[in-house]
């Protein structure tokens, strides 16, 4: 069905991990592909797709160090982190382009050591217009920090100015919106945002343990999810100004599953702090206290650890194929059913079952998007 062109804003964890899993779903020994070899996607076929199709065709970065670099050598300078899966990535033919810096880069995270955060490079911006329309790119796959307001605007531009669409993994609200998710469906560009889901993380078991709650008829009183990491999200996210759309989105993701939202100081859900140990491992503390029959009380405490990276680049295989079916399709404006499943932050909420099932509809064509 042909390969899926994408460029990627951001050549950080996420883009190591996503670029080490495709590799690692392509290989098989002798070239023979058992059933556990598709173990960690939720989808392996989507619509005729497979992980190995997602083919990079170009690149943006900030960091020297990236920077005119070959693509797969930049995906193992630091400051990233990820955890090796030891799968060979082959010498690609991408060249790192210069982003715009903007509000992409943090100014305390210059007071750290410089294998932890980014040495802003010194070359001219790239013009990211010229090089979407030269490389062909069908996609571009937005990786950029939090809080990156601008340059999440910017790329989001130069994706309306050149037809390529929109898959905005930060929480920077452009899918959902109105206003942007008009424009892109205007220009008939498919889009998916905002804010990237893990597989399994906090945001996803936050929600489903909130449903179970309001299902088995206990009335939660007070939450809080606080979390802890050593990539340079978390240290990123030292700076609190940067978070507001974060904490927008992480809450709003929970409180969707309420039928009475909780009320302002009693949920809490963000980053606690940066670790730099820890790496690109992410540990999740979740607390939920409510009432159960007769208003007897209950609590529950939960730990959760993952490699934050990789956790997430299950949910953006998928959504790049989904996009890729859109465009097949001629269809325009935000994907409601891949955003709804994949993103923290939709158009339109949907509750987790509900939308896999009508992400099912949209890959076998009897749901419109």
């Amino acid at each position: 069905m042909g390969k899926i062109k994408i460029a990627i804003a951001g050549v950080g964890n996420c883009a190591a991990s996503l670029i080490q899993g495709i590799e690692y779903y392509r290989s098989a020994p002798n070239g023979k592909k058992k059933e556990q070899d598709y173990f960690g996607l939720m989808n392996y076929d989507l619509g005729g797709y497979l992980p190995e199709d997602i083919e990079i065709v170009a690149a943006f970065d900030i960091d020297k160090r990236k920077v005119g670099e070959r693509f797969d050598v930049a995906l193992n300078a630091k400051p990233n982190c990820v955890l090796p899966l030891f799968t060979d990535i082959p010498k690609s033919k991408v060249k790192v382009e210069m982003g715009p810096v903007l509000d992409g880069f943090s100014e305390h995270m210059k007071e750290y050591p410089n294998d932890r955060t980014f040495i802003v490079s010194d070359k001219k911006p790239a013009n990211v217009e010229k090089i979407l329309k030269d490389s062909g790119a069908e996609i571009l796959l937005n990786y950029l920090p939090v809080g990156s307001q601008k340059a999440t605007e910017y790329y989001a531009e130069a994706c309306l100015k050149t037809g390529v669409s929109f898959i905005n993994c930060m929480p920077v609200f452009i899918v959902s919106n109105p206003q942007w998710a008009k424009r892109f469906e205007e220009k008939r560009i498919p889009c998916i945002g905002d804010d990237i889901k893990a597989q399994i993380g906090a945001t996803i078991v936050h929600r489903t343990l909130t449903k179970l709650f309001m299902d088995r008829g206990v009335k939660i009183d007070r939450t809080y999810q606080l979390n802890t990491g050593g990539n340079t999200d978390f240290l990123n996210m030292l700076n609190r100004s940067r978070l507001v759309s974060k904490k927008i989105s992480k809450t709003a993701a929970v409180q969707s599953q309420l039928d009475i939202p909780l009320e302002e100081d009693n949920i809490h859900i963000g980053p606690s702090d940066y670790v730099p140990w820890q790496n690109d491992n992410k540990v999740c503390y979740l607390r939920m206290e409510g009432r159960g029959f007769a208003g007897f009380p209950m609590n529950l405490e939960l730990r959760l650890s993952v490699e934050d990276s990789p956790n997430s680049a299950g949910c953006a295989i998928d959504a790049i194929r989904c996009c890729r079916l859109a465009r097949d399709r001629k269809i325009g404006g935000p994907l409601i059913s891949i955003s709804a499943y994949t993103m923290k932050h939709p158009l339109k909420q949907i509750a987790d079952t509900e939308a896999r099932e009508l992400v099912k509809k949209f890959i076998q064509g009897t749901c419109p998007r």
